[in-house]
């Protein structure tokens, strides 16, 4: 959550806010915090005021394994969301989806109550490189990997940023490859194949950033992240955005 709301929290005033800040009195490990809006985590991060540690509940973060079927949203009437397969002792309303994947889509999704991390890892300051393992309808080349490399530009004429194919198996009915991305337009991935000549028929995330899907993970199912990805998670936390 933001430093300002935190410390709201622990009953500080406005204007005791601004004043500590600017006495360097409000220090997040060891250092002294840079702005009121920099998101922080006292699960993570040791917080202190004028010397006296503050500690509130901490955030929670998830990674599933998102199934085909399911909505990257926090509620449906008619269709199961990614939320819905969280256990009820893990369930709380301010969990939400950090950035959305097809219903149809399957793979890695991560799932937190921290308000600003979402937008913080979704912008476009920090280029967060996103992959796919895809399967296609038909034949892939070396000209869709050039293609690919130059910015694929779509038929309304938006062109996207240079991406990386990599073919692992190709024939004329049938072509695997991995597609790393630094963006996320409205069925970028689906649209890029389309745009070389191909339909996806499967879609998988592997990689969000440092965060990789757990192979010990099946669809549908989710856990905690572990003391590394934790530590991925503060890294963020620390730059200033």
């Amino acid at each position: 959550m933001r430093l300002d709301k935190f410390l709201s929290l622990a009953k500080i005033s406005r204007k005791e806010m601004k004043q500590k800040l600017r006495l360097r009195q409000i220090v997040i490990d060891g250092q002294p915090a840079r702005s009121l809006s920099q998101n922080v985590d006292s699960g993570l991060q040791s917080i202190n005021l004028e010397g006296k540690p503050l500690k509130h509940l901490a955030h929670r973060y998830f990674l599933m394994n998102k199934p085909a079927g399911a909505v990257t949203a926090n509620s449906d009437a008619e269709k199961l969301t990614v939320l819905d397969l969280l256990a009820p002792e893990d369930f709380n309303d301010q969990l939400y989806a950090i950035g959305r994947l097809d219903r149809d889509t399957c793979g890695l999704l991560l799932i937190t109550d921290n308000g600003p991390l979402g937008f913080q890892l979704l912008h476009p300051q920090y280029h967060i490189a996103k992959t796919y393992y895809v399967e296609v309808n038909g034949p892939l080349d070396s000209a869709a990997t050039n293609a690919f490399q130059q910015g694929i530009i779509f038929l309304d004429g938006t062109r996207c940023k240079p991406a990386q194919l990599q073919i692992h198996t190709t024939n004329p009915e049938h072509s695997t490859a991995s597609v790393t991305i630094s963006e996320g337009k409205f069925h970028q991935v689906k649209k890029m194949f389309l745009a070389v000549g191909v339909k996806v028929t499967y879609l998988k995330r592997t990689h969000f950033g440092e965060f990789q899907l757990d192979p010990n993970l099946t669809e549908g199912s989710y856990r905690p992240l572990n003391p590394s990805e934790l530590e991925i998670i503060k890294s963020y936390l620390e730059q200033t955005w």
